[in-house]
């Protein structure tokens, strides 16, 4: 059996890291359940490698009883207090190391998007994006790291991501799955450290 070495790194780091990352994760999860209505992780449908749907873990930064759109501007009113933290700094991304860890993600790769906007990709990269792993980063996550305050900008936000965002997304993921290598990786992951620690 041929062992793939992006796989094995993806285990190791994201089981590290969840151990490390435990006392935050359980903080951050109380805090979420303390500030608004609802559980403390958010579960949404996405499609994964080779078109095979599952359920990505996020903490939850929207209020549960306001109804709206899949995207969300920085000046969304569903955003909670907690949750304007937790998307600044990123941290609301962090359970993902959860599917990683369950092999429905790896730490670098496509952003998973939903189905809807899926079915807009262009055939050819819609069959290339999905032959990788999803990931929790990308050069398309470091290169568009202000989409939100480009939505908040935008006079409708919705039209605005899937005219102008999703085939720049879908370029970039299309990009990135041509050209991969773990050094590669290693270096998006670095550059994504760097950009949350600066914002």
């Amino acid at each position: 059996m041929t062992v793939d070495p992006k796989r094995v790194f993806d285990v190791a780091v994201s089981g590290v890291g969840l151990v490390l990352a435990s006392p935050v994760l359980a903080g951050v999860a109380v805090a979420v359940r303390l500030d608004s209505r609802g559980p403390a992780f958010f579960r949404q449908e996405r499609v994964g490698r080779n078109g095979e749907l599952f359920r990505i873990h996020k903490f939850r930064s929207l209020r549960t009883d306001m109804p709206g759109a899949l995207i969300s501007p920085t000046h969304d009113p569903r955003i909670t207090r907690v949750g304007a933290v937790l998307r600044r700094t990123k941290l609301d991304e962090l359970p993902q190391l959860l599917d990683v860890l369950a092999g429905h993600m790896s730490l670098v790769g496509p952003r998973p998007e939903v189905p809807r906007y899926v079915e807009l990709w262009p055939a050819a990269e819609r069959e290339l994006i999905l032959s990788v792993r999803p990931g929790i980063t990308d050069p398309a996550s470091v290169a568009l790291r202000n989409e939100a305050e480009e939505l908040a900008g935008a006079e409708d936000p919705e039209q605005h991501y899937v005219s102008v965002l999703l085939p720049r997304k879908v370029a970039m993921y299309a990009d990135y799955v041509r050209s991969r290598n773990f050094l590669g990786d290693l270096g998006i992951i670095a550059s994504t450290l760097r950009t949350v620690l600066r914002d």
